[in-house]
């Protein structure tokens, strides 16, 4: 195992008091977030109902709390998309949380690997996922009479700009409320510990497809490889007592796997290299000296601008 010199914590679902979005609108629990957070919920109460991509992230897990808040749980309902790129503690814990603020839960099916420009992997992969996505959870809103699909966007995704997804979503037709809103991720985590959201720190968890580097074709078994890596990595830092809370391994293609970690715990990582072990599948596994960093695969495309 070589160190390189050049996440996912599991979803917690609601907190054992936090079974409800949170205090009523206009209480000290929206201030948090400020203007912000007046402006979504009076946004999500125009609505007559609505269907939320629910991945199961702080973004979207905070706009299915703030809907039940606007409109009541009768008229939300949430819908996390079920494929290989999704590990099933992710679902598993998604449905708690849905549950647990009394919306009904869908788990549709989703079929990115039929689409050729998903397997591909270009840039613009992740354009092909939500189309994909919104083929199967836009028919599903309409046959349930649900009125609007909204994802979990932010102010910091549009402002990040490489979001080719953003735009397959936009163009199906699902809205924004918490970009629209200004929210940026700082705030709504704020805004979600404020209303007793466990998810108001949960790590990052891109899908699964996001491991595997740019230009290797995506399939059922790599994706299945890094799931299993990643887990049984956790296992192996967990019993070394190294308390890693985003990871990362990525498929850089040719049988190389690179290790992601939180910035502070990459020396003493390093000093351990039989802990990569744990690691199969791979005929060569790096330690990332940089560090886990969200966006890490989009450094390596050479003319990412192309896919804005």
């Amino acid at each position: 195992m070589t160190s390189d010199p050049q996440a996912a914590l599991p979803a917690p679902g609601l907190d054992d008091d936090a079974s409800l979005p949170g205090p009523a609108v206009g209480d000290g629990a929206d201030r948090g977030a400020g203007q912000g957070v007046d402006a979504l919920l009076e946004r999500l109460a125009s609505l007559p109902s609505l269907m939320v991509a629910f991945s199961g992230g702080a973004d979207s897990a905070f706009l299915l709390a703030a809907a039940v808040r606007a409109l009541g749980p009768e008229r939300v309902e949430a819908a996390t998309a079920v494929s290989p790129s999704l590990p099933a503690a992710e679902l598993d814990r998604a449905r708690a949380f849905a549950e647990g603020l009394g919306v009904v839960h869908h788990a549709p099916a989703t079929d990115e690997l039929s689409r050729e420009g998903y397997r591909a992997n270009a840039g613009d992969r992740c354009f092909f996922c939500k189309t994909e996505l919104m083929s199967v959870v836009g028919p599903l809103a309409a046959a349930r009479g649900v009125a609007a699909v909204a994802t979990g966007t932010n102010a910091d995704d549009l402002a990040a700009g490489f979001r080719p997804g953003i735009r397959a979503a936009a163009g199906a037709g699902a809205i924004t409320p918490l970009a629209d809103a200004g929210l940026t991720k700082a705030e709504i985590r704020a805004a979600s510990k404020a209303w007793g959201l466990s998810t108001w720190d949960k790590p990052a968890a891109a899908c699964l497809a996001s491991r595997i580097a740019y230009g290797v074709e995506v399939t059922a078994e790599g994706l299945r490889r890094v799931a299993e890596a990643e887990e049984a990595l956790r296992d192996a830092f967990g019993a070394a007592a190294i308390p890693v809370r985003n990871l990362r391994v990525r498929d850089m293609g040719g049988g190389t796997a690179r290790v992601e970690i939180d910035a502070e715990l990459v020396a003493a990582v390093a000093e351990r290299p039989s802990l990569l072990e744990a690691v199969t599948g791979f005929a060569e596994v790096r330690l990332d000296s940089q560090g886990f960093r969200s966006g890490a695969m989009n450094e390596l495309l050479p003319n990412p601008e192309r896919y804005r």
